[in-house]
């Protein structure tokens, strides 16, 4: 009979929490390691997925940090759990959340694919545990929005997963800002592709244990290979998602994935997908839809192989057989979790046998391969009681708005204020701004109907009136015009307008352009010079467009000064000061540093 939690040393309150879940004896994982991690020891655990890891180190997490309390700091976690996919650490939060919360802990969770802002907010309320997917978490640090100098005890898990997917440097550079000598806990299937050296790099005379061998739990699950031609494939796993219990369905490509889950809903098959191509809520909603029952069969792609704890998944079926044994394991580790059974079916087409064969042998199974049609008889026994068809309900289309104002969102989360991430923005053109005196030579509409546009190069405006001509206003020196039938070189009145040579007709032809560039060039000597002379600093107001490259830099200067050298901020200021200038050139009103463009682990997703 398995131990209770308190005889290997766990806390009475934390044994309470843990019996009102319905666990009342540990598992052989957590029998194994909590003696040694409990009493602050380094542990090395090597166990199969499904076999209980979380709970082993999150009790020890949460029991070291309620035995020693201490006030909470903005940014300054005091312990760490890193998981390499936002799956796996949505999970372990569901897992340590309650444990967290008898002593009054707080927790949070940062992952890529999502706004940061949030997450900025817990960190800056004070967390206590962190639960972190290693890219966002290094973003975080850089920005210094986070510290871990006063972490106390981390956790790496399924640290053979976070090798296969590269991040063992990402790690690497964020355990090395951690203080030495702290308590530290590394669970893992294996030891290959580098989490050796992760293990004698932080690890101090870690005590090992390995309670599962490295190879699918033939005892609980049973698996089948099922030989199909390439025709009937496509029935045979329709048949085998019929069933009334839950199932997982493993294809290679994202597209696929969802390509198969439409499929079935319409063939009367509640499904969802999940892949790595659905933003976060779309993961969340399919993953709850699939847990409450709503869908009875998940297809998906790797990314749902490590860290997905559904309970009662009765059958996992590989659609495409995975590239290699343990993405095998990993996958059929779905189903036969926590010591319940469970059924694994790998279809094989004629020209995968061989792959097959090689797959499961490196797995350490002897599976033999059946050739069947979907109606076989030993089809039927996996599938067991099927289910009725259920009408099939076409998800609904985002709507414009919806996707105008989650657009809005993420500008604002990502620093900015309706604007495009490392943008700056449009120009006001409503309010003429000002500076040294000088107003800006923006035109003013006289008719209500009339457009307003924006002659740049000579600080005039035109407007259009509603005989299709073109008047141009030079505010301070006068109006001129042209009449109607004149040409675009005549003009009228005391004043001369600047810009593109006065009026002119939406049917000007070419032989017109001599005399335009001939009225231009007297224009830039005669009096609108002057004015424009006289008007250069007010492009340096927020409201004109002249006010800024395309680059978001400052281009215009006050008359009669020189620049600070060089075309950008960066030049005039030095390095130290961008930051600094970035923030106070937006209108006057200094924000402090802003990102120019969203963290790479928005596009990451981990």
């Amino acid at each position: 009979m398995s131990p209770s939690f308190t005889s290997l040393g766990v806390p009475a309150v934390l044994a309470e929490v843990l019996a009102a879940q319905g666990i009342e004896s540990a598992f052989p994982i957590q029998e194994a390691t909590l003696p040694t991690t409990l009493k602050g020891g380094d542990v090395l655990g090597r166990g199969q997925t499904g076999s209980g890891k979380t709970l082993a180190f999150s009790l020890p997490v949460v029991a070291r940090l309620a035995a020693n309390p201490k006030p909470r700091k903005a940014r300054f976690p005091r312990a760490l759990i890193m998981a390499p996919t936002r799956e796996l650490a949505t999970q372990i939060a569901k897992v340590v959340e309650p444990l967290a919360e008898a002593f009054d802990l707080r927790t949070a969770v940062v992952f890529g694919g999502v706004s940061q802002l949030r997450q900025e907010k817990d960190l800056n309320a004070g967390v206590d545990i962190l639960i972190a997917c290693p890219g966002r978490l290094e973003d975080l640090l850089k920005q210094r929005v986070a510290d871990l100098s006063r972490v106390e005890i981390s956790v790496l898990d399924e640290a053979d997963h976070m090798a296969d997917l590269g991040f063992l440097p990402v790690v690497k550079r964020i355990l090395d800002q951690a203080p030495r000598g702290i308590q530290h806990l590394l669970f893992s299937a294996t030891l290959d592709n580098g989490v050796d050296k992760l293990v004698q790099r932080y690890l101090e005379n870690p005590t090992v244990h390995s309670v599962d061998a490295p190879q699918a739990a033939v005892n609980t699950m049973e698996h089948h290979v099922f030989l199909v031609s390439n025709d009937d494939k496509k029935e045979l796993v329709r048949t085998l998602a019929s069933g009334t219990g839950r199932r997982i369905m493993f294809m290679r490509t994202k597209h696929h994935a969802k390509k198969m889950a439409v499929w079935l809903g319409k063939c009367g098959i509640p499904s969802v997908d999940l892949h790595g191509n659905l933003s976060q809520n779309a993961r969340d909603r399919n993953l709850a839809a699939f847990a409450a029952g709503d869908a009875r069969v998940l297809v998906a792609t790797d990314v749902a192989a490590r860290g997905v704890h559904v309970d009662g998944v009765e059958l996992v079926v590989h659609i495409d057989p995975p590239a290699e044994h343990k993405a095998y394991l990993h996958r059929s580790g779905r189903t036969a979790r926590a010591g319940s059974d469970g059924t694994v079916v790998t279809i094989a087409t004629p020209d995968q046998q061989g792959d097959v064969k090689s797959l499961l042998k490196a797995a350490g199974l002897k599976v033999p391969m059946v050739k069947v049609t979907p109606n076989a008889q030993v089809v039927s026994d996996v599938v067991g009681e099927r289910a009725e068809p259920v009408a099939y309900v076409a998800p609904q289309l985002r709507t414009q708005a919806t996707v105008r104002k989650d657009t809005l969102t993420d500008s604002d989360a990502a620093g900015g204020r309706g604007r495009r991430r490392g943008g700056r923005g449009t120009a006001k053109v409503s309010a003429p701004a000002k500076s040294n005196g000088g107003e800006s030579q923006r035109g003013r509409d006289e008719n209500r109907g009339e457009r307003r546009t924006e002659n740049r190069g000579n600080a005039a405006s035109s407007t259009r009136n509603s005989g299709g001509e073109r008047r141009s206003e030079n505010r301070g020196e006068g109006r001129g015009y042209a009449a109607p039938g004149a040409r675009s070189g005549e003009r009228r009145g005391n004043g001369a307008a600047a810009g593109r040579g006065g009026e002119r007709r939406s049917d000007v032809r070419t032989d017109n352009r001599a005399d335009r560039r001939a009225d231009m060039r007297q224009d830039s000597r005669g009096e609108d010079h002057d004015v424009a002379r006289r008007g250069a600093g007010a492009g340096a107001g927020r409201g004109s467009a002249s006010a800024r490259n395309n680059s978001g830099q400052r281009q215009g200067a006050t008359s009669g000064s020189r620049p600070r050298g060089g075309n950008t901020i960066g030049d005039a200021l030095g390095a130290s000061k961008v930051e600094a200038a970035t923030g106070a050139s937006r209108g006057g009103r200094s924000r402090g540093p802003r990102r120019a463009s969203s963290p790479a682990s928005n596009n990451r997703g981990y």
